[in-house]
């Protein structure tokens, strides 16, 4: 049982953090090729709220414009694949119980390229809309998250190592697909298409999107939040869990289709993000502790400053261009990643 002061010191740590977060997105909203005082930004913000206007109503000043319908819709999402992508991280550890998984070691992001690709290259789902990529490499995300729980029940109930094996093994299937219709397509625009779209970008966020992705994000990581005991058993396998009275294998396959669900918005909106899902639970267990009931709010959290920053970073690194997040991000999470090995700190407890 938590004692008082633990808790008083848990939620002094979620209110530091929500700070930070708060902190970042103001820093985020005054930087870029327009750089913006903090004072206009506030009073943007305090003339939209009070207007009671619809954000795209016209005849805005220039400053509302930048805020409003430009750097204030990336940053929240951000802040949501963020936390989304950390939230799947810390689940889809558990479920395959290995400290080294992140949200897209089942195969996930080979089925979502695999979507992306044949959208891109054979323009299939184009009456789907002008976001016809991102929702195809959310189907090919969930279909693969579907294949593995198939494939893992074959021949015997799935397990964490059936579950990992099997996403291993539709990722090459996937990969090898995605080849061979690059090979064949000879497609040279559609192939430079695809290059961007898995470095990653939030140019293309809108507030019309915002709500499904925030419904979906926050909603996932609040039922994961309640399951803070059944991933804690998780960490101590299915037959500790057993002995304790309770039977883990439906509860993996709901949380990896809860999981795939949240990757694939993740993926349908921002592109391919790699290394969130590992690093930030890492960092966070050496602070919150193993304890999934901490564990699940901090990761959410840390997960929305570090994309909040990147973006921000991502904007004035290079001037009057902009550095898509997934190379930032690749070259901040691999030296990370390499670290942690060598420090041998990458166990669950956050120890050696």
């Amino acid at each position: 049982m938590d004692t008082l002061f633990g808790k008083i010191k848990f939620g002094l740590l979620l209110a530091i953090l929500a700070a930070v977060l708060a902190g970042a997105v103001l820093w985020a909203l005054s930087i870029g090729t327009i750089k913006l005082p903090e004072a206009a930004i506030w009073q943007s913000i305090v003339d939209q709220l009070g207007s009671g206007l619809p954000v795209e109503a016209p005849r805005q000043s220039p400053v509302h414009d930048i805020v409003w319908l430009l750097r204030l819709p990336r940053l929240i999402l951000a802040a949501l694949v963020g936390s989304g992508l950390s939230v799947s991280g810390v689940v889809m550890q558990a479920l395959v119980k290995n400290p080294l998984a992140d949200p897209y070691i089942l195969g996930i992001s080979s089925g979502a390229s695999l979507g992306a690709t044949m959208a891109i290259l054979l323009g299939i789902g184009v009456t789907l809309g002008e976001d016809f990529v991102g929702i195809a490499a959310f189907i090919g995300a969930f279909a693969v998250s579907l294949g593995v729980l198939f494939i893992s029940n074959l021949g015997g109930r799935s397990n964490s190592v059936k579950l990992l094996l099997a996403g291993m093994a539709l990722s090459a299937v996937c990969s090898a697909f995605s080849s061979f219709i690059v090979y064949f397509a000879n497609n040279k625009e559609g192939m430079q298409t695809i290059a961007y779209w898995m470095m990653g970008s939030f140019a293309g966020a809108k507030w019309d999107s915002l709500g499904v992705i925030a419904l979906v994000v926050l909603v996932s990581a609040a039922f994961f939040w309640t399951q803070s005991r059944i991933l804690n058993l998780m960490l101590l396998g299915d037959e500790a869990a057993i002995t304790m009275g309770t039977d883990l294998h439906a509860y993996r396959q709901a949380y990896l289709l809860i999981s795939s669900l949240v990757v694939g918005f993740a993926v349908y909106s921002s592109g391919m993000i790699g290394f969130v899902g590992l690093i930030i639970p890492h960092v966070v267990r050496m602070v919150a502790g193993p304890d999934h009931k901490r564990l699940i709010p901090v990761s959410a959290l840390t997960g929305a400053i570090f994309l909040v920053a990147a973006d921000g970073l991502c904007r004035i690194l290079i001037p009057r261009t902009e550095l898509p997040i997934g190379i930032l991000i690749s070259m901040l999470g691999a030296p990370c990643f390499i670290y942690l090995m060598i420090k041998r700190t990458y166990s669950f407890g956050g120890g050696e």
